[in-house]
């Protein structure tokens, strides 16, 4: 039983039904723990003690995104929603109590991109072309998460048939960063991304074809691995490109990232690529965890992947300190390059000449598939307008083995040798280099800076770890690339970073909830004051404001009066706050010319928040006779 929260019909119909039929656990109790930001440790210790259960935790996943993903803040992450969830925790719930738990994915809700096959919701990759698309069995690594006790809450939006880094799609629309809800959240797996940074989830998956695990990992303050080629199964996954495929999960902790890979990775049988693991013992992540990881450990500056425009300086900035708190915790560094790189890896990549051929392949071995192909897609108009310049390029190939498509492949073996090679030279443990070396990109805007063909050309691991955030309160992600099958050796390191750093911060647009809603707005007292240089008499400008903050949404809700001043005389109110030097700076303008009142709303940047949370913004009134200020009121949170 599934439901898709994006319906055409009267959505609060269709929400508040599907509510009712999930909000009582059937086992009767509701966790005693917050979800919100939650490891899976956290959350294994409040149901082992019986602080809470799987279907009271479930429930207050389903929660939040009842609050945030459609209302509030509207993150748009989620496509369905699986609608036997708390059932099936409840069901583990009793398990546990009888048998005890098979591990520590028992009981933890989990959240999958919609390009993994499962039984009981629909396939879509993000395209309408697939909306009914009904797989008959799960992707390997969705059994795999099942056989743990893992509960699947729904499925997250994605980008188009995984053909893009800014997680827009005919089927969920576009998906917005829940730290900026202006900007994109990366992608192609930005629906997993902003899920997980929201907390409608312990933990997500997605797919990685150059970037697509990485970039939303960045951009969402969270860790992110795309590993080794072959160490998971893309078995069941929607494809697009066999060769440069890979799923695994994306974590707000290291440690989450680590129970997952150990949950998910393996041989598969139905995965040809994973016969690299044959006569090898599998990795197990949790057990190579070290906050000591660092000592000794020989990291590559790659230059090469540093921007210097403008636009990337932010990034690069936080990831060169990243790189000085290495080293505070034992690293060793050096700066390395790969002066042939730009011969070797131009035209390694194959997506383009694998993609339309896949996903018929895939098609095919669907029983009921709605469409035999992306031809049949794209003739029925059922692709997002922002997809179809590609999605043509992409199925203009006349033939699968072409003459250029052996050429793309015979590449990727010299690069691969390559990178190794430097690390071999440098005795490195991993090389890094910023993500993304740009921010998030606005809304509609195409997103740069990405440098995920290295990894996916090569087949080589690649983990995107927290570095900080901008001053405006973006999340900037340092890649780490490692040597092939050294996955473990990367998630060690970077936890030991973790350890030594506090980079993860909770979305501010998704607050915790109370009494299972939204918090509401909050109220803001305005103190007034004189400003400098005014003598203080009978005749005193006055500005009477009543203000609310609604936090999740960034937004200050206010209604103005001014008295004591002819309305020919007003300049306007403006909404102001101190720069780090201590000056004053405008953020809007809130009433007009002439105008004695007004009421509006505004939305305020990272820093207007913090400097409204600290007591630091002003209503400052401006007059013909006080042109720098007749009246000011100071704004105070709750106060």
């Amino acid at each position: 039983m599934f439901y898709n929260v994006k319906c055409s019909v009267p959505t609060g119909l269709v929400w508040f039904a599907f509510l009712a039929a999930v909000a009582v656990s059937p086992s009767g109790a509701q966790a005693q723990i917050d979800v919100t930001g939650a490891t899976i440790l956290e959350l294994q210790a409040a149901m082992a003690s019986g602080r809470a259960t799987s279907a009271g935790i479930t429930q207050q996943y389903l929660d939040r995104i009842a609050a945030y993903d459609q209302s509030g803040p509207a993150i748009n992450a989620i496509v369905w929603l699986n609608g036997g969830a708390v059932a099936e925790a409840a069901a583990l719930d009793r398990e546990r109590a009888t048998t005890g738990p098979r591990g520590p994915m028992h009981g933890i809700p989990v959240i999958l991109k919609d390009n993994y096959n499962t039984t009981d919701m629909p396939t879509t990759a993000g395209t309408l072309a697939l909306a009914w698309n009904m797989a008959a069995e799960d992707a390997f690594q969705v059994a795999r998460l099942r056989e743990a006790g893992a509960v699947i809450v729904g499925k997250a939006n994605l980008h188009e048939l995984a053909s893009g880094i800014t997680t827009i799609s005919s089927m969920g629309g576009q998906t917005l960063n829940p730290y900026a809800l202006d900007r994109n959240p990366g992608g192609s797996s930005g629906g997993t991304g902003a899920a997980i940074a929201a907390s409608f989830a312990a933990v997500g998956w997605g797919s990685d074809t150059c970037g697509s695990i990485r970039i939303p990992a960045a951009q969402n303050d969270l860790v992110g691995l795309r590993p080794t080629k072959g160490l998971s199964s893309i078995n069941g996954i929607i494809p697009l490109s066999h060769t440069q495929d890979v799923g695994g999960p994306l974590a707000r902790t290291v440690r989450d990232l680590a129970i997952a890979l150990d949950a998910t990775v393996g041989p598969d049988p139905g995965d040809l690529a994973t016969d690299i693991l044959r006569g090898r013992d599998l990795p197990r992540f949790t057990g190579a965890l070290d906050e000591r990881a660092l000592r000794g450990a020989r990291i590559g500056i790659f230059e090469q992947y540093f921007g210097s425009g403008p636009e990337e300086v932010e990034a690069a900035r936080l990831v060169r300190a990243a790189i000085e708190r290495m080293v505070e915790l034992g690293a060793d560094t050096v700066t390395v390059e790969l002066e042939t790189l730009d011969e070797l890896i131009t035209g390694s990549g194959v997506i383009n000449y694998e993609f339309k051929w896949d996903l018929i392949d895939y098609l095919e071995a669907q029983p009921d598939a709605p469409v035999s192909s992306l031809t049949e897609m794209i003739d029925r108009g059922l692709i997002h307008e922002a997809l179809m310049p590609r999605m043509r390029a992409r199925d203009s190939g006349q033939e699968r083995d072409s003459q250029e498509y052996r050429a793309a492949l015979a590449k990727r073996g010299p690069l691969r040798a390559a990178v190794e090679g430097m690390m071999n030279e440098h005795s490195l443990d991993a090389f890094v280099f910023p993500t993304v070396r740009t921010v998030p990109a606005l809304l509609g805007e195409p997103q740069r800076g990405s440098s995920c063909s290295l990894s996916a050309n090569t087949g080589l691991p690649s983990l995107s770890i927290q570095a900080g955030f901008t001053e405006s309160g973006l999340p900037i992600g340092m890649e780490m690339i490692g040597r092939t099958l050294e996955d473990t050796r990367l998630v060690a390191i970077g936890y030991a970073f973790e350890q030594g750093t506090e980079h993860r911060r909770e979305p501010w647009s998704t607050p915790p909830l109370v009494n299972e809603k939204r918090p509401g707005a909050i109220s803001v007292n305005a103190l007034p004051g004189v400003p400098e240089g005014i003598v203080a008499s009978g005749n005193l400008v006055t500005l009477n404001a009543e203000v609310v903050f609604a936090s999740d949404l960034g937004a200050l809700e206010y209604a103005l009066a001014i008295s004591g001043v002819a309305a020919g005389d007003v300049t306007g109110v403006a909404l102001r706050y101190p720069q780090g030097d201590g000056d004053w700076q405008i953020v809007h303008l809130l009433s007009r010319p002439g105008a004695l009142t007004s009421e509006g709303t505004v939305l305020l940047s990272e820093p207007q928040r913090r400097s409204l949370n600290l007591g630091d913004m002003h209503m400052i009134v401006l007059t013909r006779q006080h042109p720098f200020g007749a009246a000011v009121v100071a704004l105070v949170v709750g106060g």
